[in-house]
């Protein structure tokens, strides 16, 4: 039998917002794995379905840049907002960001590629950490193209143009117009940022998330008792609501609730003369999963004033 130990509970309280009661319970009952426990929080009802971690908040910026049909996001951390808020922090992101466009999407390619002045991107990580006096990480870049269509980007709470604290990327293909394409693809990147799906298409959702969600949905069903073939039917109903939340083109679109976005592009699509489709997109909210220390502030100046 696993220790169950109080950071054990604290994590899974913070993961998945049950009552610390309920948490040590189901750690008790999973012999201490945290994935399991926030199943059977969730079979009880007891959890949210999405988990909280990976959402905790870390300072930087993440920037887009669009050449084309090819986009690049990349994110770019620092230990405080002050430096983030810095022009020559910002420049440096803009810079890494229309670097990436050339670089494939391979973050190690990237950090070794060179901006007009002969600099890498990792020199200049260096120089800006000299100067500036902060640790700073190039964290996550990507890449998203299209052979015909249109890349539409979007930044949330953008502190100027194409930086903020979400990027988003969308690549639509379509043979209308770009200008009719352009339209719907700025609209569906606000919806990505602000409902964050985990795919374009059911095709796209990992076979064993899926599974794992029919699992625990077939669990809570059983708690009710009903004969196998309602219970069958109650499965599948709430997993066609998990797509729904999960699934891009079946999300109630942010614009205009009343259609989906698999709808709204549809209905664009025929305004424009050509199909429109999404072949991918890109999400990136800064900070999520990092890790960082924990700190009692009070606790700290009374250290500092030597009160303990």
């Amino acid at each position: 039998m696993a220790a169950i130990t109080a950071s054990l509970v604290k994590e899974l309280r913070e993961q998945s917002g049950a009552g610390m009661m309920d948490c040590k319970k189901a750690l008790t009952e999973t012999d201490g794995d945290l994935d399991a426990a926030i199943d059977w929080l969730r079979t009880k009802g007891l959890a949210a379905a999405q988990k909280k971690a990976g959402r905790v908040a870390a300072e930087g910026l993440v920037a887009v840049a669009v050449d084309g049909n090819v986009g690049s996001v990349v994110e770019l951390n620092s230990e405080t907002d002050f430096v983030a808020r810095n022009e020559d922090f910002q420049n440096l992101v803009e810079t890494i960001a229309r670097l990436g466009l050339k670089s494939g999407g391979d973050i190690e390619a990237l950090k070794q590629a060179t901006a007009a002045d002969g600099k890498t991107v990792a020199e200049m990580l260096q120089n800006a950490i000299a100067t500036i006096g902060e640790n700073m990480n190039l964290r996550r870049y990507e890449v998203i193209s299209v052979s015909e269509g249109s890349i539409a980007s979007y930044v949330h709470t953008a502190v100027k143009p194409g930086m903020g604290k979400i990027g988003v990327l969308v690549a639509l293909e379509s043979s209308a117009q770009a200008e009719k394409v352009a339209e719907i693809g700025k609209q569906v990147a606000m919806h990505v940022a602000a409902a964050s799906p985990k795919a374009a298409n059911r095709e796209e959702i990992d076979a064993a998330d899926v599974q794992r969600e029919r699992d625990i949905l077939t669990a809570q069903a059983k708690e009710s008792g009903r004969p196998d073939n309602i219970i069958e039917k109650m499965v599948e109903g709430r997993l066609r609501k998990f797509y729904e939340e999960s699934v891009l083109v079946e999300q109630a679109f942010v614009i205009d609730p009343d259609q989906t976005v698999g709808q709204a592009l549809e209905s664009a699509g025929k305004a424009a003369g050509a199909d429109i489709k999404v072949k991918g997109f890109v999400r990136l909210g800064l900070g999520e999963g990092v890790e960082r220390e924990e700190s009692d502030f009070a606790a700290e100046v009374a250290a500092a004033a030597g009160t303990s």
